[in-house]
């Protein structure tokens, strides 16, 4: 079989033409016809400005079906696609196009406001994704192509357009195909060069392992476009399918989210683990703590029946159509997931990166092992550094199919991640399990050692912590060789629980106090500090460590 991406788009067009393919949420839909008119229209614009295969082309801005059709236009076109994230400050969008060397830049109208062309001068091509109007270009032809490019189409395509006209790049497996840049929880953005390879083995194993989606199904686009978990399971995946996309073209607050799934009634929903945290811990969790619940769930027989309830409404603030949830981009609350394990929830874990584009290991949620992160996929090797790997915290090294090129233009963060015989330090800890499931631990950058040489893992006192009493999320790290908790309180709460702000700090302490009975005396907290806003997060909303880590000593 011929192991090519594009090769997966062009047919899945042809085979779903006159399904619906995208939908802005209360917007415009395009059917996989339009999608595929859309793209040669955009083809016309690049050439008419002078961009060549091989060229670099960003897109900056929200969700939406026009950034969809321009990203795969790109590929389709044979050059490569620089996704930015939308809320990237602007001069981190401006370093990112002048690093990646973009000659042309896709970029939403809001985003757009607080740019300046003059700040990238290598660009020939500036074009707006609300409307594909053009901002500005060196290449002034591009201007009349715009305003005559139906008439333009039609003398492309004078016997009208249809299946047989679809024609796209035919790539190469090793061919740089993505340039995207991270935006990590332990450093700034560095551009990981995604091959071909890479999106069709990804895009491949969704096809063939997720038996339960089908074309026409309907698929909730939440997660950002511009990071790999997101593009390659919400999109990638669904387009391969002939699934009808819902993009949330704006924040997804829990309001407009459990609206659109009402309505939209998706059978697979991505997520990242802090979205069903939320969920749970604020609408479940306080149900169960009511006197009367508590009883009945002491009861034989009627604890079932109480938590098939429970399980029952869960599912409907999803749509109740799903088949599952995927959590993916960190590691799930304990005390949540063994609650949805409890009720039998449709849920499972998994694992990946930005550098494996980005899966390294998931399983269906009716063989998931709770506190894992899945079973190693089937195109990639895992190693466990560890003397027991089993039992032994070691870095997670991975090898195969889904594997980056390297960093752009970065050789030295390149050496320092990759390995002889193609293997790659992830900067994760972990174990693996006989069954092949995997156990994330913590990043090795955050690892903290205490002064009797104990290794602490402050994600596992934070996961703790963040079960605690009003803690919404926490951050641990050592400072002077003591243990320092960095807290947000969960002020919406508080306020609803009328509690004055002058008792916050007798609360928290009551919070430490606790916690430090249940862990081990080498890895206690010795004091805490309250923050007024949130921690700042990545695209799969970890918190950026680096940014609160005490100065060296």
């Amino acid at each position: 079989m011929e192991k090519r991406f594009l090769g997966l788009i062009e047919k899945s067009i042809k085979e779903h033409w006159d399904l619906p393919a995208f939908t802005d949420y209360n917007g415009n839909t395009y059917h996989y016809k339009d999608f595929a008119k859309e793209i040669e229209k955009f083809h016309i614009i690049l050439e008419h400005a002078g961009i060549q295969k091989g060229d670099k082309v960003a897109l900056v801005g929200r969700n939406s079906s026009h950034w969809a059709i321009c990203f795969f236009g790109t590929l389709a076109y044979g050059a490569i696609a620089v996704p930015i994230l939308h809320d990237f400050k602007p001069d981190n969008i401006h370093h990112i196009v002048n690093h990646s060397e973009a000659k042309a830049v896709l970029v939403a109208a809001s985003n757009w406001e607080d740019m300046n062309e003059k700040m990238m001068p290598e660009v020939n091509l500036f074009m707006l994704l609300d409307d594909f109007s053009i901002i500005h270009s060196s290449n002034t032809e591009v201007f009349s192509a715009r305003e005559r490019l139906n008439e333009l189409f039609g003398a492309k395509y004078p016997k009208s357009f249809g299946r047989e006209d679809i024609n796209y790049h035919k790539e190469e497996a090793e061919e740089l195909a993505v340039l995207n840049y991270t935006s990590g929880t332990t450093s700034f953005s560095k551009g990981v060069m995604l091959p071909y390879r890479s999106l069709w083995s990804n895009t491949q194993f969704a096809y063939d392992c997720l038996p339960f989606i089908h074309a026409g199904d309907n698929i909730v686009c939440m997660l950002p476009m511009a990071h790999m978990y997101g593009l390659a399971f919400e999109i990638l995946n669904s387009v391969n399918k002939g699934c009808h996309i819902h993009f949330l073209t704006r924040t997804p607050s829990p309001k407009i989210i459990t609206e659109a799934f009402s309505k939209i009634k998706p059978t697979l929903i991505l997520a990242v683990p802090l979205i069903i945290e939320k969920i749970v811990k604020n609408r479940v969790f306080p149900e169960l703590e009511k006197p009367m619940l508590k009883l009945l769930l002491k009861m034989p027989f009627i604890d079932k029946k109480v938590l098939s309830t429970i399980a029952d409404k869960l599912y409907d603030s999803f749509g109740g159509n799903m088949s599952e949830i995927v959590i993916g981009g960190a590691a799930l609350n304990k005390e949540v997931e063994a609650f949805l394990k409890s009720i039998n929830f449709r849920y499972t874990v998994g694992y990946g990166m930005t550098e494996c584009g980005p899966l390294v290991a998931y399983t269906q949620w009716d063989s998931f092992k709770p506190g894992s992160v899945g079973q190693i996929v089937d195109r990639m090797e895992v190693k466990i550094e560890s003397s027991d790997p089993v039992n032994k915290v070691g870095e997670i090294i991975v090898r195969g199919m889904n594997l980056m090129l390297g960093y752009y233009k970065n050789p030295e963060a390149t050496e320092a991640v990759m390995m002889e015989d193609g293997w790659m330090r992830t900067g994760d800890l972990g174990t693996l399990d006989e069954d092949g499931f995997l156990f994330i631990r913590g990043r090795s950058k955050s690892l903290i050692l205490s002064s009797n040489g104990q290794n602490i893992y402050p994600e596992e006192i934070e996961d703790k912590l963040n079960n605690m009493l009003y803690v919404a999320e926490s951050i641990v790290v050592s400072q002077a060789g003591k243990l320092v908790a960095l807290i947000y309180p969960d002020w919406e709460q508080l306020d609803k629980a009328g509690i004055d702000h002058s008792e916050i700090e007798r609360l928290m302490q009551a919070n430490i106090d606790q916690l430090n009975k249940e862990i081990p005396a080498y890895s206690k907290v010795a004091c805490f500090k309250l923050y007024q806003e949130e921690f700042e997060k990545t695209p799969k909303r970890s918190i950026k460590r680096y940014l609160y880590q005490p100065a060296e000593e």
